[in-house]
């Protein structure tokens, strides 16, 4: 498989070639029943299937408490797994970037949390309640969880030594087994970090910032809204904040508190685990993602990694985004324009890091047919920002037995793989039934420009000489297309 690297804005292979990559989530939440990769049968179905569809990376979540269950001591045997997960990515040529995962902290029996082993879990007097109505709530108002954070910002000390410093030990363990794999694409140091106690401050003031902006914004029709309420469509509630600039005037509550964490906290501990993962190795892209507020379109402060006084050159920038609704049954009722503000905020950290976008996480599990044209939406979106995206649906075997079929439609579609030269343009067009590709090409590489074409092709138009490699059984293919300095045109039109 090729090598990738960090060139400016984009990701490129060991020819020089634009990559762009397009692919799905799975986490091990399970922690020691090793639930998402203990069966091999069932990890190569998968991996097989999302190289057919297209699919060229994958994020795997995994936890904190699967590798170090107890302080010091690495489960070799669950390293061992992700390894064989790993190359089977590598025998079906997909790409893999390893997310430190992390929900709550950590798990409890009365929590949906994970990460963290129990004994890194210091939640002081307090106890974890049981999360309700979505498994978020803890961030919100749980002591408990907010204390785990607290103290792992703190680097509290369990046995004399720091719980950061345990934590780097680890990812620096790990990073030791995997660095020379040929199928990792980098290293997604922490998920969603959260402030902690100023994390439920940031919650309070949002809460409040919106009573306040309900009440006082002539946006916000009261009675109207109490229609809404009364006759059963509390779904459209929200409906005001479809306009980006009210729900700004929302979310800026939390900018200090999110400000003051990016820049005082976070920013060390990631400007010191990249430091010590660049001690064991070269390899793999350093991915950075941002706090669990800026999902909200919250801007991340956090300047880019540097250490030693140099800024680390293999960089990314992967955010998540998610409208509102997610993880509620209303999220049928996802807003486009409202995630898209949330995500050009993103793409505003992306033009002061000069580094490419990978969205880690976005989308989630399938809530109705009106959903399914959101995601369209952002589909749409992502490909013209030329941005690499994972989408979200950890259960591995979703794509496989069938519970993600129309989302699986949808996520399957055309897209480049690899472009000799500067990608000026590509876009699916799903009432056409085409694809366009539009490069310039500024000497010759040797090598060909590959796109993915996801059902039988009726024609192809290109100045280029090109090769269709089958891949699957329903008309899957790759488009290997030889061509020479210039600007160059591909249509791909299919049946």
């Amino acid at each position: 498989m090729e090598k990738i690297f960090v060139d400016g804005k984009r990701f490129v292979d060991e020819y020089g070639r634009h990559r762009i990559f397009n692919g799905v989530n799975f986490d091990d939440k399970c922690g020691d029943r090793f639930c998402n990769i203990h069966n091999k049968e069932v990890m190569e179905i998968t991996i097989r299937k999302i190289s057919q569809n297209g699919w060229n990376i994958i994020r795997l979540g995994i936890p904190w408490a699967a590798i170090e269950p107890k302080p010091n001591e690495y489960n070799e045997e669950y390293i061992n797994k992700v390894i064989t997960f790993m190359d089977l990515c590598e025998k079906y040529g997909v790409h893999i970037f390893i997310d430190m995962h992390q929900d709550l902290f950590g798990g409890s029996a009365d929590q949906w949390g994970d990460g963290a082993p129990e004994w890194a879990c210091l939640r002081g007097k307090k106890k974890t309640r049981k999360s309700k109505l979505v498994w978020a709530t803890g961030y919100f108002w749980d002591k408990g969880v907010h204390n785990c954070f607290d103290n792992f910002w703190a680097d509290t000390k369990v046995n004399g030594v720091g719980l950061q410093t345990y934590f780097i030990n680890m990812w620096c363990h790990l990073a030791e087994r995997i660095k020379d794999h040929p199928a990792l694409l980098g290293f997604d140091l922490f998920n969603e970090p959260y402030p902690g106690s100023d994390g439920g401050k940031i919650f309070r003031k949002l809460i409040l910032n919106l009573a306040k902006t309900v009440i006082t914004d002539k946006r916000c029709k009261k009675t109207w809204l109490i229609k809404q309420l009364v006759t059963g469509n509390a779904h459209r509630v929200l409906e005001p904040f479809d306009d980006p600039d009210l729900f700004r005037k929302v979310t800026k509550a939390g900018d200090a508190l999110q400000r003051k964490f990016d820049e005082k906290i976070y920013s060390d501990f990631i400007n010191r685990l990249s430091k010590a993962i660049r001690n064991v190795t070269d390899n793999g892209i350093i991915i950075v993602e941002s706090c669990y507020y800026t999902n909200l379109g919250i801007p991340f402060c956090m300047p880019p990694v540097n250490y030693d006084g140099n800024r680390e050159e293999q960089l990314c920038y992967s955010p998540h985004g998610y409208d509102l609704t997610v993880d509620t049954p209303t999220y049928d009722y996802a807003s486009n324009t409202r995630v898209w503000s949330i995500f050009e905020e993103k793409k505003r950290t992306q033009d002061k890091w000069n580094t490419p976008i990978l969205v880690g996480e976005w989308g989630g599990y399938w809530k109705g047919e009106r959903w399914l044209e959101h995601l369209k939406f952002l589909l749409g979106k992502f490909d013209e920002n030329q941005w690499s995206q994972a989408y979200y649906a950890y259960t591995l075997g979703a794509f496989v037995y069938g519970s993600l079929d129309k989302v699986e439609k949808i996520l399957k579609r055309p897209v480049p793989y690899a472009v000799c030269g500067k990608t000026e343009k590509y876009c699916h067009d799903r009432e056409k039934n085409e694809f366009i590709l539009r490069f310039t090409q500024d000497r010759e590489y040797g090598v060909p420009t590959v796109i993915y074409a996801h059902r039988n092709i009726e024609s192809i138009e290109t100045d280029g000489e090109y090769v269709i490699v089958p891949l699957g059984e329903n008309g899957e293919s790759r488009i290997e297309i030889k061509t020479g300095p210039g600007t160059h045109t591909v249509t791909v039109k299919f049946r």
